[in-house]
């Protein structure tokens, strides 16, 4: 079916609308970078977007120094990294078996994956430590990876584009002799990349940001991912030294940034393909 073009006052209105969201999205980064540019007695006296006296290098060398922040972002990486390549190793084959396979209950498992969509990661926060205290993890790196090891969303995500798959590939892989862990990984995966790339984008932001399980979880100062090290420059008794905090606030938020900006093509392609169909 042939779309008709939007008439101009009808483009006119979709730009306005996207371009008052996309101001509204992006002025507390602008405004988090130059409180991040200026002195301490410029950040309270008053709005303005450029700095009279620039202050970043004091702020900035502050954020690297006063706390251990690059070793929280060390570890908000290798948190982030282990809890994707488990998500993936662990939905994949939950989302094929729930897409191409056929075995008895497969619906209403499936039901109880819609169902943990549904269910806020705050409500299992009391039994899910209880059960890192039994296991004895509780302060270390497996009490942040642990809990979120199994993705509802990513078997969601993974089984809706593969039912896009053609069944005739995996006939023509099981008659080459692959097994259906090869299948799998060898070949659904690949063709699901867009899908792959678009969950670990959501995947690596919400951990990434996470500060509700790590201050919960987690004390020693060293494992501290880097949403907990920006605590680190407020004070309660002498207040917020806010320069720095800014100075950290940017640096933390800098990584996301590139790689949503590396993998935003994939990542709409990944959303799109994997729709509700």
């Amino acid at each position: 079916m042939r779309r008709h073009p939007l008439s101009w006052p009808a483009r006119t209105g979709r730009h306005l609308v996207l371009a008052t969201t996309a101001t509204l999205v992006a002025v507390p980064f602008v405004w988090m970078l130059s409180l991040s540019f200026k002195a301490p007695s410029e950040i309270t006296a008053g709005f303005s977007l450029l700095p009279q006296h620039w202050h970043a290098v004091e702020n900035y060398t502050l954020a690297l120094t006063a706390s251990p922040l690059l070793r929280f972002l060390a570890n908000g990486f290798a948190v982030c990294a282990a809890i994707l390549a488990f998500q993936i190793l662990i939905s994949a084959p939950a989302a094929y078996a729930f897409a191409k396979l056929r075995f008895p209950g497969r619906q209403a498992l499936f039901a109880l994956v819609l169902i943990g969509l549904l269910i806020p990661h705050q409500v299992l926060a009391l039994p899910l430590y209880v059960l890192c205290w039994k296991l004895g993890i509780l302060n270390t790196y497996a009490a942040l990876i642990l809990p979120f090891v199994v993705s509802p969303l990513a078997i969601f995500l993974f089984r809706q584009f593969f039912l896009g798959i053609p069944d005739d590939i995996i006939h023509a892989a099981r008659l080459d002799g692959l097994s259906e862990t090869a299948i799998v990984f060898r070949i659904m995966l690949p063709m699901a990349l867009p899908a792959v790339i678009a969950f670990g984008a959501l995947s690596v932001v919400v951990h990434w940001n996470d500060l509700f399980w790590p201050s919960i979880a987690i004390t020693s100062e060293h494992l501290k991912p880097p949403t907990l090290g920006i605590i680190a420059f407020r004070d309660q008794e002498r207040g917020s030294d806010y320069g720095p905090l800014m100075a950290a606030a940017t640096i933390v938020v800098l990584p996301l940034l590139a790689a949503f900006l590396f993998a935003q093509r994939w990542f709409i392609a990944g959303l799109n393909a994997g729709a509700v169909k």
